[in-house]
């Protein structure tokens, strides 16, 4: 045998023992996981998220785990993290965003990307949602994930019989168009629960009412609750009387059937609800169910202020190894990208949280026609005017458990068992105290 020959045999031996060395390397991902609370169909689409992520490319796998719901989330990784055995992103709902930002456990975003080679334009996110996450100076440390707003959605074939043609934009008109669909024969005008997003926060935002002093938490954690000396009493009043006479009514799940549910049936002719319930409500609607959003009516005489973003930011816990925040960061570049923005949008109703996620779909034409036209009104709610110290969002420690003090109260309020007055006093009280206590195991720490 040639020396040719044997040097062509060595060569062709240690491509194949190389390929055998490098097959299990190359075929083994690194993989990291990413904890939700989506629940649902939204979950699902959540599921569908990370596949697409794991089919375009062959270096990282995200292992996505369903939590059952967003206090589920935070809990879960809470818990997890101080057992050392937390995912590397997670998803907090904006709620929670206080109680992570003092945890120190999270990587910041800007940090994360910029230590795995990847530029974003951190400007390029609407105002109204980057407030939300960001510092006081006004640096994300979450990335926004599934950003909304709330919305009033409205019954083109009721008003049509009430001789209507547009969504009312005041309270005042509210009621009339109520008061006529009542008249009409509808049972339900407007359907509404007691979820405090919508009837207190959103309320608050556009109406540029305070929900809390040292700007609704922003400037320290000594601030205190003032829902129950604001507008929002009288609304709540206006919300009861309207009840009372059966114009308003309660739809909740335990009284038998929701807001969305009750909607799309067409039980119901106006709710207030998300706009990322407008994919869900595209799909159950009754067949030939005519029907539209508009953004919240404002009481006459109000200088309209923007709406605040709901949902749910990702953020990257501390504690993970350097292939998993690769992973992690490849993963966030992919969700950001104007054509995953447009995928989102599409099968959730949530609204893209970049102005270039925003024009690229606006120039294709995606806001033109159904089932995606009036989606793009949530943007206009959102970014109605420049925030305001007041309309940037929400920053109280407990924050959950304020939420819930308020809707027990409203839940008294609408059986009859309390006074408006009495009720949100002792809702103010008892979410003071959770102020209190969340100073207390934060004493010594200040916000960013």
């Amino acid at each position: 045998m040639s020396f040719v020959s044997k040097l062509q045999m060595a060569a062709a031996a240690g491509a194949l023992v190389a390929a055998f060395a490098v097959s299990p390397a190359a075929a083994e991902r690194a993989r990291f996981e990413f904890w939700y609370g989506l629940t649902g169909d939204l979950g699902e689409r959540v599921q569908e998220t990370c596949k697409r992520f794991n089919d375009s490319q062959q270096e990282f796998e995200a292992v996505c785990v369903g939590q059952g719901g967003y206090p589920n989330a935070v809990q879960n990784a809470i818990a997890a993290y101080r057992a050392g055995k937390q995912p590397t992103v997670v998803q907090v709902y904006d709620g929670g965003t206080l109680d992570l930002m003092l945890s120190g456990a999270y990587v910041p975003a800007r940090k994360l990307m910029a230590d795995n080679g990847y530029e974003v334009k951190w400007g390029d996110y609407f105002s109204g949602i980057a407030n939300y996450y960001a510092t006081a100076k006004g640096e994300l440390l979450s990335f926004p994930y599934n950003s909304s707003t709330a919305m009033l959605y409205w019954n083109r074939d009721a008003f049509a019989r009430i001789g209507r043609d547009k969504a009312p934009s005041t309270w005042e008109e509210v009621e009339e168009v109520a008061r006529e669909l009542k008249k009409a024969g509808y049972e339900c005008p407007l359907g509404f629960n007691f979820d405090t997003w919508q009837i207190l926060e959103q309320f608050s935002a556009i109406h540029g009412e305070p929900i809390a002093t040292k700007n609704n938490g922003y400037d320290g954690l000594d601030a205190e609750v003032v829902f129950n000396k604001t507008k929002f009493v009288d609304h709540v009043k206006f919300f009861k009387r309207m009840a009372d006479e059966g114009v308003f009514v309660v739809r909740t799940k335990e009284a038998g059937m929701d807001i969305v549910p009750s909607f799309a049936s067409g039980a119901c002719q106006m709710i207030q609800t998300s706009i990322a319930d407008h994919g869900t409500i595209g799909k159950t609607a009754a067949p030939d169910m005519r029907w539209d959003v508009a953004m919240l009516p404002v009481w006459k005489g109000t200088e309209r202020r923007n709406s605040l973003v709901g949902g749910a930011s990702l953020w990257v816990l501390a504690g993970k190894s350097e292939p998993e925040y690769k992973g992690a960061a490849a993963f966030l570049k992919f969700i950001g990208t104007p054509e995953s923005a447009e995928w989102w949008s599409t099968v959730t109703g949530y609204i893209p949280v970049t102005n270039s996620g925003f024009e690229a779909m606006k120039a294709k034409g995606f806001y033109d026609k159904a089932p995606y036209k009036g989606r793009e009104l949530a943007i206009e709610s959102l970014t109605y005017t420049p925030t305001t110290p007041i309309t940037r969002g929400i920053r109280l420690g407990g924050f959950m458990q304020i939420r819930k003090e308020v809707t027990d109260a409203l839940q008294g309020i609408f059986a009859g068992k309390v006074g408006v007055e009495e009720a949100l006093n002792e809702a103010a009280e008892r979410s003071n105290a959770v102020l209190r206590r969340f100073e207390k195991t934060y004493a010594g720490k200040s916000l960013l």
